[in-house]
């Protein structure tokens, strides 16, 4: 019996609760019924709002426990925490105390997985990166299972994964808070002030991001950003290399006259002209200097160069949804902080047409007004957050009067038309909140679908 039969079979007899009916916890339930376990299934969601999905999943045998009041009477032997609930949640202590023990589908799949594992996780960047090393490595031949926070759970293809595959994985804050294990390969890309609506503080958001490296053995391979003032002084378990576009490192990845070079013990050696990467802006070209440090020793600088004249990007990260009228229309829907914005600000040479606001995550907002005054000559506002970056903006000592002039729309769907309204021919109206959706959306992608739909309906 492989590890993977004999860890759920290990739960048959067991009480277990599966905390939220989402997306990422739905497989495990499955997973969980096959085995003949005993599950409920807990989520906030009142049974009238309830998709076939979950429905069918009563059918097959899960218990469900919905409402408000969801957690309420909830004895369990052992408890899937859902990623956006926090491990200090007081239902959570409580299921502790009572000797339940805590995990999560996360958790399970790197206990369990029988790859090679890379892990990517950071503020900005990760779906981005993440999606370039898979790309890389399946350009070299290789066997990839690509998931995590990036969307799709892993854990039930665990028996499907053989010994030389990997696993590339992205991972964000909320998975990684009570994690107890780390992949072999792990990379932060850069850490700024985000999710603070969920973190007690900006200390416990860092601790977060630190699992995933924090158990790593000697043999380990870290990647950190030397350009960002938090990662930069960081340290891993086994071998740490850095990634920077604004100086040379001994061991790693820099940018320098427009090249991106290697560098091992000081020897360095010319990977790819920044040039010939087809995705737009700087960032862009930091990413693919992540995950060429993430990939060293598995792909060719032929791969790498193959990858950087082809791959057109990932959905909803300054994607080009149309060209009418001579104007061009980009949906960066992913921009769920300042920092990812000015990121998709510096992408273009001219100044755009920025739409922004969106759910207020307590983050602050001050450095992104000098950067849309530097480039944005129209703003357009909508979201619990626009005052705030309005705020940001005026008070910005970049700021004259009506340069760049404001406009805030209380309805998504028509701040989206009215910035559409106000372009002339060879305009960008950008789309990239700085703020997270859920004050209007279930999600970033069903905000940048909603985006998609409107401008192509022009």
């Amino acid at each position: 019996m492989n590890s993977f039969d004999s860890y759920f079979k290990s739960l048959q007899g067991k009480r277990i609760a599966v905390l939220g009916l989402g997306v990422s916890n739905r497989p495990l339930v499955k997973l969980l019924l096959a085995y003949d376990c005993d599950v409920t299934g807990c989520d906030r969601c009142g049974r009238q709002n309830l998709d076939q999905e979950v429905l069918d999943l009563e059918r097959q045998g899960c218990k469900l426990s919905l409402g408000e009041d969801y957690l309420d009477g909830i004895f369990a032997d052992i408890v899937f925490r859902t990623p956006g609930m926090h491990p200090a949640n007081p239902a959570l202590e409580k299921l502790r105390q009572s000797g339940a023990e805590i995990t999560s589908e996360m958790e399970v799949f790197f206990e369990l997985c029988p790859c090679h594992t890379i892990a990517v996780t950071g503020s900005d960047g990760k779906t981005t990166t993440t999606t370039l090393i898979s790309e890389l490595l399946k350009k070299e031949g290789k066997k990839v299972w690509l998931g995590g926070n990036i969307g799709t759970p892993l854990l039930s293809s665990v028996p499907k994964m053989r010994a030389e595959d990997y696993a590339v994985v992205e991972l964000s804050s909320f998975q990684l808070m009570d994690m107890k294990r780390s992949a072999q390969r792990a990379v932060v890309t850069n850490l700024s002030p985000n999710h603070l609506d969920v973190h007690k503080d900006m200390q416990e958001y860092i601790d977060a991001k630190i699992n995933v490296f924090r158990f790593q053995d000697a043999h380990g391979l870290l990647i950190l950003n030397a350009d960002n003032e938090i990662t930069s002084s960081m340290r891993g378990n086994g071998t740490t290399h850095f990634f920077s576009r604004k100086h040379t490192v001994e061991n790693g990845v820099f940018l320098k006259d427009g090249i991106i070079y290697r560098a091992s013990n000081g020897e360095t050696r010319a990977v790819i002209n920044a040039s010939d990467i087809l995705l737009p802006g700087i960032h862009n070209v930091e990413n693919y200097m992540t995950a060429i440090a993430a990939t060293e020793g598995l792909v060719s600088d032929q791969t790498i160069l193959d990858v950087a004249r082809s791959f057109g990007g990932v959905e909803h990260r300054i994607e080009l949804v149309r060209v009418k009228d001579g104007v061009r229309y980009y949906n960066d829907s992913i921009a769920s902080s300042p920092s990812r914005t000015i990121a998709g600000l510096r992408s273009f040479d001219e100044k755009v047409i920025l739409i922004a606001g969106g759910y207020d995550k307590n983050i602050p907002y001050d450095v992104l007004g000098p950067e849309i005054c530097a480039h944005v000559k129209k703003l357009f506002l909508t979201g619990a957050t626009a005052e705030k970056i309005r705020n940001a903006v005026v008070n910005s000592a970049e700021y004259h009067m009506l340069a760049p002039e404001i406009t805030y729309v209380e309805s998504f769907d028509d701040c989206v038309r009215a910035a559409a309204a106000s372009a002339e021919t060879g305009d960008v109206v950008l789309m990239s909140p700085a703020s997270a959706s859920f004050d209007k959306f279930k999600n970033f992608m069903v905000r940048g679908e909603t985006f998609k739909k409107l401008i192509r309906e022009l």
